[in-house]
């Protein structure tokens, strides 16, 4: 019996479908790789307000890791970037959209970014979203090319959004569903601007991270390019939780890349693979996560 395999629920794939909605799970990580990582750690902090957490070397793989985020580690979404030796630039591709992040004062933000001598990377000024009076949203860039949404709204997670371009809504929809556990948290689309979007996560979307879905009418093929690299998710069984993405990527596409193993740099059993748009999720064991952080 294959370690893939062992953890299957004695009554069928029926019981074990029904998993996910039990598990304790969190988006505990986005991945990216920035050309200059100094840079974008003095724009994180002084233009958007986050914090370093750590910053480290990974011994003989010429890279260097910096995390960044609104909160510790432990218990908030985090952005990796890892800044590969001699690397100056990367693709970001048309695949990737945005991080958002949550704030009381999208003028405020936008202003500080302008204050700190980055008024070239406002790529629009605030505004209020057609159709919805107050609620008010400003987008930048990083150094890198990385586009925010700044939202206005009141929030425990201010980084609240990873944006993901999709070429079949209701096929990720059902996916991130029955794989992964999550809900529809919104979904709206504009027939007058030929998009429809899903915003799927695990709690409230004024309390959680949500994976912000995005179908453009008409385009099945976005570029991934090579700089945004993954989302990170806790889970409690990472052995029970493959074999499910195992049966649903039968069913509606992707592939497992890694089968469950430990991971010896981060010391956690981890598992990794790819939805049917070949983005790629890293699922990681929740107690062996937070062993890692002590």
């Amino acid at each position: 019996m294959t370690e893939l395999n062992k953890h299957v629920a004695p009554d069928g794939d029926e019981q074990l479908l029904e998993w996910p909605g039990k598990d304790n799970r969190r988006f505990v990580r986005a991945v990216y790789r920035v050309g200059d990582l100094d840079r974008t750690i003095k724009f994180y902090t002084e233009c958007l307000e986050m914090k370093l957490l750590r910053k480290y070397e990974v011994p003989n793989e010429k890279h260097t890791k910096a995390l960044m985020g609104f909160g510790p580690e432990e218990s908030s979404f985090i952005l990796e970037l890892t800044h590969e030796h001699g690397v100056t630039s990367y693709d970001i591709g048309t695949g990737f959209g945005h991080f958002a992040i949550a704030t009381q004062d999208v003028y405020k933000m936008v202003e500080n970014v302008r204050a700190k001598g980055g008024e070239n990377m406002i790529i629009r000024e605030p505004f209020e979203l057609k159709g919805s009076p107050n609620f008010l949203l400003a987008y930048v860039k990083d150094p890198n090319g990385y586009i925010f949404e700044l939202i206005q709204r009141v929030q425990t997670q201010p980084l609240c959004h990873l944006m993901l371009r999709v070429a079949d809504l209701q096929r990720s929809i059902d996916f991130y569903q029955k794989a992964m556990g999550m809900r529809v948290l919104t979904q709206v689309e504009s027939v007058e601007q030929k998009y429809a979007i899903a915003l799927m996560g695990y709690a409230d979307e004024l309390e959680t991270t949500a994976l912000e879905l995005n179908y453009n009418h008409g385009v099945t093929q976005h570029s991934k390019g090579n700089g945004y690299s993954q989302v990170v998710i806790g889970t409690d069984d990472v052995y029970k939780s493959a074999e499910i993405v195992n049966l649903i990527t039968k069913e509606l596409g992707g592939e497992i890349t890694q089968p469950p193993s430990l991971d010896s740099q981060i010391n956690s059993k981890i598992t990794s693979f790819l939805d049917p748009d070949g983005w790629k999720i890293v699922l990681v064991d929740n107690e062996d996560y937070l062993k890692g952080m002590q």
